[in-house]
């Protein structure tokens, strides 16, 4: 009872002047610790600032990705029905010749008019084999629409059928030619072909004993060989798998070939129109090997590849560089020939048939002044209308 009295009065006992003085250390302490506290945040905010600012002059000093450019479909004016349609007469405009074919069946050294060859019998096939009820149901058609999927690369699309008249899904032959990897794996997905082999409007052809071990190379047999796949047919439309029928087959014929009076049609490049320009993207791109896209190009210049000049009011063609994922075709005996030989230079060089193109025509051109390939080279945009 005693003790808190005492303390209180010896704590009473300190002068009053050593508790100003302590007192006063104290306030000046705090002081000391905000006015450090608040410079050290705003050198923090301020490097902070500083920080934002460069990253936004980064930003700015770098330079935009260009977007790729956008391109809305032209209007195609196509006949309302194809009741009424009908092919025109032989046009003598034409060139007609005969192609010694038989004996460039054989597989020897000499001058092949074609490039898909077969070997003689009791030799093994030189490959893309067919069923024989394939090829002899490919044997009756007259008019071909035709695709393909090989190594898996793509996903079946089908074409549109409300768009397709009953006179087309009756008389046309809708063809998806395909290897047995892309079948079992249309299989898995629930694609089965019915009784018939069809999936929706595609016929499915298995192709076995694939010639090249690349795809798209594989892919241009097909693409530039109709008329040897379908021998009875005179008219094909091909297109790339990435693609969708969307209009009827043979209003597509009417309107890019019997209306322009042509017997090939192909679009150009939406973007590129010299061949210059197509080697140095392939090779940004790294679409193929550097060494044989140049192998090729030198080739092509030595032979007479100029650059494309639109300024030229004699220049043949609208573009060196073709699109190439539609094209369609009469197979007239120019056509046919045009076809082989650019299946020639795929065959011979890269799978990047754009290349090619122009050299082909140029020089098939150049060699026969007096035969003449009615080639009609639309804007891809009336293209886009189609599929």
């Amino acid at each position: 009872m005693l003790w808190a009295p005492r303390r209180v009065r010896r704590f009473g006992r300190i002068p009053r002047h050593k508790l100003l003085f302590w007192l006063l250390s104290l306030a000046v302490s705090f002081s000391i610790c905000i006015a450090i506290k608040m410079h050290f945040h705003g050198t923090a905010s301020s490097l902070q600032i500083v920080k934002e600012e460069s990253a936004v002059d980064n930003v700015k000093e770098q330079p935009r990705k260009t977007r790729r450019q956008r391109f809305m479909p032209c209007e195609v004016p196509f006949l309302d029905s194809v009741t009424y349609l009908l092919e025109p007469e032989d046009n003598n405009k034409l060139a007609r010749f005969s192609l010694d074919r038989e004996n460039s069946y054989h597989a020897t050294n000499q001058i092949i008019h074609c490039g898909f060859v077969s070997g003689p019998d009791g030799f093994p096939s030189t490959g893309f084999d067919l069923d024989e009820k394939d090829k002899s149901y490919m044997s009756t058609c007259r008019v071909v629409v035709s695709s393909c999927i090989f190594g898996n690369f793509d996903f079946l699309r089908r074409p549109t059928s409300k768009v397709i008249s009953e006179y087309s899904k009756k008389n046309v032959l809708f063809v998806m030619f395909v290897d047995e990897q892309t079948l079992a794996k249309l299989s898995a997905e629930g694609s089965v072909p019915d009784d018939r082999g069809n999936i929706g409007l595609w016929k499915i052809v298995v192709v076995k004993n694939l010639p090249y071990e690349d795809m798209r190379k594989t892919g241009k047999v097909p693409k530039f060989l109709s008329h040897r796949l379908f021998p009875s047919s005179r008219y094909s439309i091909w297109l790339d798998s990435k693609l969708r029928l969307n209009a009827d087959p043979m209003l597509i014929i009417e309107y890019f070939l019997w209306r322009a009076g042509s017997e090939y049609a192909i679009s150009n490049h939406y973007t590129r129109h010299c061949v210059w320009q197509e080697v140095l993207q392939n090779k940004r791109l790294n679409k193929y090997n550097h060494s044989a896209i140049d192998e090729q190009f030198q080739l092509y210049q030595s032979d007479g590849l100029t650059k494309y000049d639109p300024s030229d009011p004699d220049i043949p063609l609208p573009s060196f560089v073709p699109e190439g994922s539609f094209i369609v075709r009469a197979h007239t005996a120019m056509s046919n020939l045009f076809s082989c030989l650019w299946f020639n230079e795929v065959d011979r060089f890269t799978s990047r048939d754009q290349l090619s193109f122009a050299y082909t025509y140029l020089k098939l051109k150049r060699l026969n002044p007096d035969k003449r390939l009615y080639l009609n080279m639309f804007k891809v945009s009336f293209a886009w209308n189609c599929l």
